[in-house]
């Protein structure tokens, strides 16, 4: 019976339950170190994105998550609150690659292009909450 019909439903299942965990993994920084996250965060990203509020860049605050273009008090360009997207850990990984590849007229130019380095620095900016 598990051959069967009665069977397919359960690897179907299985399939399912195995993707989710994979996608909460790559969530939640799996492979990432925080602390090489942050001095990532310190040496490209400090000098226009504050932690006290936005500057020339939005507070990177609660980033992961959040739908682009949304942050209190910042001023967004036509693009990013035009773009519909959603900051998840896999659509930073894409922007920080080349964000006006992802988002044409982004006015961020800065590129992470180191895939470690991007993992590091988006588990620390998951590590930041409001």
């Amino acid at each position: 019976m598990a051959g069967g019909a009665r069977g397919r439903p359960v690897r179907r299942v299985l399939a399912i339950a195995t993707a989710a965990l994979g996608i909460a993994g790559a969530a939640h920084g799996q492979g990432a170190d925080i602390a090489k996250g942050e001095a990532a965060y310190q040496s490209r990203c400090v000098m226009c994105h504050s932690l006290d509020g936005p500057g020339q860049g939005p507070d990177l605050h609660g980033v992961v998550g959040r739908k682009a273009g949304t942050a209190a008090d910042f001023n967004y360009s036509d693009a990013m609150t035009a773009s519909g997207l959603t900051w998840t850990p896999d659509q930073l990984d894409k922007f920080l690659t080349d964000p006006t590849k992802i988002v044409s007229g982004s006015p961020m130019q800065a590129q992470v292009p180191d895939a470690q380095e991007r993992r590091d620095l988006i588990a620390y900016l998951a590590s930041l909450k409001k």
